[in-house]
């Protein structure tokens, strides 16, 4: 009998965690203990939206440290982020300028003069990633021409996920699932394209050759003196979130429900249609084949009110949304309006205000308005799903954070009309975790680390009832969400 410590680093938007995960493979079992949480909050630098990254770096060093001081040997750690942003390196390895978040103001209009330089259609058929104003590729671009003091500097460009990596090893690496996100990769060769970094105003020298998760890249020196091998796991969160998702049919989608809302399914071939264009469809590298999805702002609107606000109690609050009228006010979660507006709470009043619809006032009625718009939401996205795939989805898998909230799920069954099965909560960290038990040897493949999970991890199931209300206002809601109004069209 083998038992191994497997350490998880999952960073998230707001949060982050050291996990430890002890797997016993006599009896298959998995289980998790949550060594070091800590916030992740942006903080503004040299006037731009950043991420902190060594305040992040050093709470992952204590998180080890802690292990270490237990005594406890890791076998291998691996990291996974959020996708679309970068760290700039000079040539000795240090970093250039700040770590710009995706939700700072700097690449606005970019997106825009990319579809007027290159065309809309020629850039989806290159990539077959969404068209979002914050993608890498419009950063980049923003960076060319705000920021030339850095660019003249910089010798190297790695993903969060990435540079974190590299400051445990001293070894860079450009994973392929990150990559993917950044609407860079070219989806036909797996290369960076090279007319894309052009038009971006950056050089191809930036990049390495994106590498396949599974992959040992160096090695972190504890202060005991034991050498731990990093392992470059599927490090975008929802590549990850993914993996861990017990899909057991091919008509099952996936929602990865968390500060984002990411729905989708597995294929084996990209989709790049003109109907998977006009529905705003990625297509992002999975550990195996793609995640064809779609980018739902997700429970950002219901963070930031909660936030603003100060409700601490979430189970509450829910209770009290369920109380409320359904579908009384609607909004578009998706309108880049809610992106990083000053109030989100005035935002979501003020939407509701230029649409004549009721003005929620209560954080009941707030919340209210985000769950039946989400869920109205994921049915619209269901429906687009099962048109690229010429069959009807039959199930829905909700993992991660958001799939701890009954009023949502239940919401989301009974618009989409399907069954809802929720969990693992932790499908992220899982995911981090099950792709170094297969690069270790402990587990063969997805489809044994999938099984390992659903009789470990039990998953709670909602079945789709009334479904009058959200077919009633599904047409309410689709004058919201036109093409015009939607967030990778402003």
């Amino acid at each position: 009998m083998s038992m191994r410590n497997i350490v998880a680093i999952d960073l998230g938007a707001s949060s982050g965690r050291v996990m430890l995960a002890q797997w016993s493979s006599a009896n298959q079992q998995i289980s998790l203990r949550e060594v070091r949480r800590f916030t992740n909050q942006r903080v503004r630098r040299a006037d731009y939206d950043c991420w902190d990254l060594e305040r992040l770096e050093q709470e992952i060093r204590l998180g080890l440290a802690q292990l270490d001081d237990e005594g406890i040997v890791p076998d291998s750690i691996g990291i996974d982020t959020w996708g679309v942003d970068l760290v700039l390196l000079d040539a000795n390895g240090e970093r250039v300028g700040e770590a710009v978040s995706y939700r700072d103001k700097r690449t606005e209009g970019h997106m825009a003069q990319a579809i007027n330089d290159l065309g809309k259609g020629a850039i989806y058929q290159r990539t077959g990633i969404q068209f979002l104003p914050f993608n890498t590729l419009y950063q980049l671009h923003a960076l060319h021409q705000q920021q030339p003091d850095w660019q003249e500097q910089v010798q190297h460009a790695l993903m969060i996920p990435d540079y974190l990596h590299y400051r445990l090893t001293g070894q860079m690496n450009w994973e392929y699932t990150n990559a993917t996100t950044t609407q860079l990769l070219n989806i036909h060769s797996g290369e960076w394209d090279s007319d894309l970094l052009t038009w971006a105003g950056v050089p191809a020298k930036w990049f390495g050759k994106p590498t396949s998760p599974g992959n040992t890249l160096g090695y972190w020196t504890s202060a005991s003196g034991n050498h731990i091998p990093v392992i470059a796991v599927a490090t975008h969160d929802t590549a990850s979130a993914v993996l861990a998702t017990p899909l057991m049919q091919d008509d099952a989608a996936y929602l990865s429900s968390g500060t984002w809302s990411l729905m989708g399914i597995e294929s084996l071939q990209p989709c790049v249609s003109t109907a998977a264009l006009n529905a705003n469809i990625t297509n992002e590298g999975g550990a195996e084949g793609y995640r064809v999805l779609k980018n739902i702002m997700g429970l950002w609107l219901l963070q930031r009110v909660c936030t603003e606000l100060h409700i601490t109690d979430l189970c509450s609050l829910i209770k009290d949304a369920e109380k409320e009228p359904a579908c009384r006010a609607l909004v578009n979660p998706n309108h880049s309006r809610f992106i990083n507006p000053d109030s989100m709470v005035q935002e979501i009043q003020n939407a509701c205000v230029e649409q004549n619809m009721p003005v929620p006032q209560t954080p009941a009625a707030l919340a209210r308005t985000i769950f039946d718009s989400l869920a109205l939401l994921y049915r619209q996205v269901i429906g687009e799903l099962g048109t690229l795939r010429a069959a009807p989805l039959r199930q829905l898998h909700v993992v991660g954070g958001g799939s701890q909230n009954p009023l949502l799920n239940q919401l989301c069954a009974d618009a989409c009309q399907l069954p809802v099965l929720a969990g693992p909560i932790e499908a992220s960290t899982l995911g981090n975790v099950g792709c170094q038990l297969i690069a270790l040897g402990e587990l063969r493949d997805v489809s044994d680390l999938r099984r390992c999970i659903s009789q470990n991890f039990p998953l709670e199931k909602f079945e789709p009832l009334n479904n009058s209300a959200f077919a009633a206002h599904q047409a309410r809601f689709a004058a919201l969400s036109q093409p015009a109004k939607e967030l990778a069209y402003d």
